[in-house]
């Protein structure tokens, strides 16, 4: 039985186009609406729902927690879920203390607040550049806006934060820009997501890293998108054979509840005194028991094994694809992490792909960004992509 979806309300603030229909309900990789159609998600709530919808553990962590009656006390106070995660979280990574937050934006900007903070305790006041990569998104929040390259966010709030800057993805560029000196922090997203779902080239990751080492510089690497399993190891930056100093994520780590993470190495941690940071609702015990469960299941050598095989079976239909479509421009990704360029406007294949049954988003003008759930099965993504197909015509 379904009802009629309700009028579209006039109270919430217009920063989005909302599609018209109504969710009211999901099951496994479909969402469904009001009036009981069924939709593949080929979005996954934009990198969030990585277990698809009602996931048993999902439902099971979220009710125990609810029945020890403790959802929020505060970070004045120790919690036990949030404590087993950050232990987790550092045994699976190059770091040694983990701050919780509620978003990948939130993230993303104390992530500049720590390296401002370190980098003034070992270079003084002039030490605070933050510099991000053409192509960046890290954010709409006032300082991570100014790290990201898209005009259409940045310039009606001009002037932005000061001392973040955008620089080329060019090594030369950035050895001239990089100074022991003046630079804090250089952040980069391995796969940049919004900016086109562009891989960054292994090689140049690697000579970044060497670069900002040699200067005595942080590399910051946003994994808000690309991180938790997405790529076919748990965290992108495996797939580089590169650590940074301090890494962000955030979208699905708590299967659809807010929650973000900065993971940070113990020589950034020891500039850190309390105070300098901080977050009411952060790492609170009943996300942080959601938490938990969706790290365990995205960390199962059975579940990344599952992304890195469908991915290569995704990339290979994708090019096939791109063979036979002259619409098709070009196809690029790692595990279920896909961007398609096309011919078309972005925005007019995504509502046709909605007519069509289909949840996709753009990642530019002209590219369609596919983050199907990591659960999704070979007949799933099959259905999906013949949707896609039809959509892109």
């Amino acid at each position: 039985m379904t009802a009629a979806a309700l009028p579209m309300t006039d109270a919430l603030l217009g920063t989005y186009r909302r599609a018209p229909m109504e969710f009211v309900r999901g099951e496994g990789v479909r969402l469904f609406d009001a009036e009981g159609r069924a939709y593949l998600d080929f979005a996954s709530g934009i990198a969030v729902n990585a277990l698809g919808y009602n996931d048993a553990g999902v439902r099971a962590a979220l009710q125990d927690a609810l029945g020890s009656g403790l959802i929020h006390t505060s970070n004045l106070f120790r919690t036990e879920p949030g404590e087993r995660l950050a232990d987790k979280l550092v045994a699976a990574s190059f770091a040694d203390r983990v701050f919780f937050c509620n978003s990948g934006a939130e993230a993303n900007e104390g992530a500049f607040k720590l390296a401002r903070r370190w980098a003034r305790g070992v270079g003084g006041p002039a030490k605070h550049e933050i510099i991000s990569l053409r192509g960046a998104f890290h954010g709409r929040l006032f300082g991570t806006v100014a790290a990201t390259d898209r005009p259409q966010y940045r310039n009606p709030f001009r002037p932005l934060a000061g001392g973040i800057h955008i620089h080329e993805r060019d090594i030369d560029e950035l050895a001239r820009v990089i100074t022991d000196e003046q630079t804090a922090a250089v952040i980069a997203e391995p796969i940049q997501g919004e900016g086109g779902m562009r891989v960054l080239d292994t090689g140049f990751l690697r000579e970044l890293r060497a670069l900002t080492r040699e200067r005595g510089v942080l590399l910051i690497l946003d994994e808000i998108q690309c991180g938790y399993g997405r790529t076919g190891t748990f965290f992108a930056y495996e797939q580089f054979d590169i650590e940074p100093d301090l890494l962000t994520v955030a979208k699905p780590m708590a299967g659809g509840l807010p929650m973000g993470a900065i993971l940070l190495t113990q020589q950034v941690a020891d500039a850190i005194q309390p105070g300098d940071h901080g977050t009411t609702f952060g790492g609170g015990p009943l996300v942080s028991a959601v938490a938990n469960h969706v790290f365990d299941r995205l960390r199962a050598p059975e579940l990344l094994a599952h992304v890195r095989r469908e991915g290569t079976w995704l990339g290979d239909q994708l090019t096939a694809l791109m063979a036979r479509s002259a619409k098709v421009r070009s196809v690029r990704g790692r595990g279920l992490m896909w961007g398609v360029d096309v011919t078309d406007p972005a925005k007019d294949v995504v509502a046709r792909a909605l007519e069509k049954g289909l949840l996709i988003v753009g990642a530019g003008d002209h590219t369609l960004r596919l983050l199907p759930p990591l659960v999704m099965s070979r007949a799933e993504l099959a259905e999906g992509l013949a949707l896609l197909e039809a959509a892109i015509g």
